[in-house]
């Protein structure tokens, strides 16, 4: 199963890519698998140097597979609330990074009038995986992993102190 396709980065004329963007917002569908996974992920890399949240075209809640995967690898999202482009508290991100085709479009729309960068990171829904409780939170434990590793080469940790 192909679950992320190419990244498409489009910016304002003259916008240079933004390599550690001070804010970053993460948008898929319904705000409810992809976008929250992508928000605790970058979250947990970087607490207090980036700052992070998520949003969805429609409304939804946090998938209770999303939560489980998540949880196997330290993250808790289950306080999550799911929120759509038009409820966010703060419309000024430096980078939009959106997992859908759907939020992609809501996202131009959004910064039609503003200097952002925004990438697309076409990624596999993993709700649409029907069989077993294993094989099925086995589709979302593979977006998240993938969510996990572009998010390393995206935004890389800090290198730790000289020794």
């Amino acid at each position: 199963m192909a679950i992320q396709g190419p990244t498409y980065v489009v910016t304002a004329p003259g916008l240079t890519r933004i390599e550690r963007p001070a804010s970053v917002l993460f948008a898929c569908t319904r705000n409810s698998i992809r976008s929250p996974m992508a928000e605790g992920l970058l979250k947990a890399l970087h607490p207090r140097r980036i700052y992070t949240d998520s949003a969805g075209v429609h409304d939804g809640e946090v998938d209770g597979f999303a939560i489980a995967a998540m949880a196997e690898i330290g993250i808790d999202i289950s306080r999550h609330r799911s929120k759509t482009f038009d409820q966010l508290q703060d419309t000024y991100f430096d980078l939009i990074v959106t997992l859908s085709p759907e939020a992609q479009h809501s996202a131009v729309e959004l910064t039609r009038t503003m200097a952002c960068e925004i990438e697309l990171w076409n990624t596999f829904d993993p709700s649409i995986i029907d069989g077993p409780r294993e094989v099925r939170l086995g589709a979302y434990r593979q977006v998240r992993d993938q969510l996990r590793q572009r998010i390393l080469a995206r935004f890389p940790p800090d290198p730790g102190p000289a020794p």
